[in-house]
């Protein structure tokens, strides 16, 4: 197989990392950062790296900053802050624990809950 991309393993996981804010923040382009995470996991896998356990926390990451400034926001009492984003990013936050959990033993948390329509942005292109 061809490599896709030509920047160095730190140089696609650091993409990635952008990629994967992209298609939460600008949902407009949805489908073409969904296809670019494709292409970066596809050269990083030719890294020998497990792509998808690298998107994973990437992706918990993501959703750990995001919790810790909703809820920041809620407890000041800003108004910005909202308790159902956080119960919706949870679920994916959740998910992504899980697919790294693929990766050894223990156990895995099967309380995912679907986030609710009015964040479907949110939701990630697995």
């Amino acid at each position: 197989m061809n490599r896709k991309y030509l920047p160095t393993l730190s140089e696609l996981i650091d993409r990635l990392s952008i990629v994967q804010l992209k298609e939460v923040f600008i949902t407009e382009h949805k489908e073409e950062y969904a296809k670019e995470i494709k292409d970066i996991m596809h050269d990083i896998n030719l890294e020998g790296v497990d792509a998808e356990l690298i998107r994973s926390v990437v992706v918990l990451s993501q959703m750990n900053l995001h919790i810790w400034h909703n809820e920041t926001k809620y407890r000041a009492g800003t108004g910005d802050g909202n308790l159902g984003l956080t119960h919706g990013l949870n679920g994916i936050r959740n998910t992504a624990k899980n697919k790294i959990q693929e990766h050894g033993d223990g156990r895995k948390d099967y309380k995912i809950d679907c986030i609710a329509a009015e964040f479907k942005d949110w939701e990630i292109s697995w």
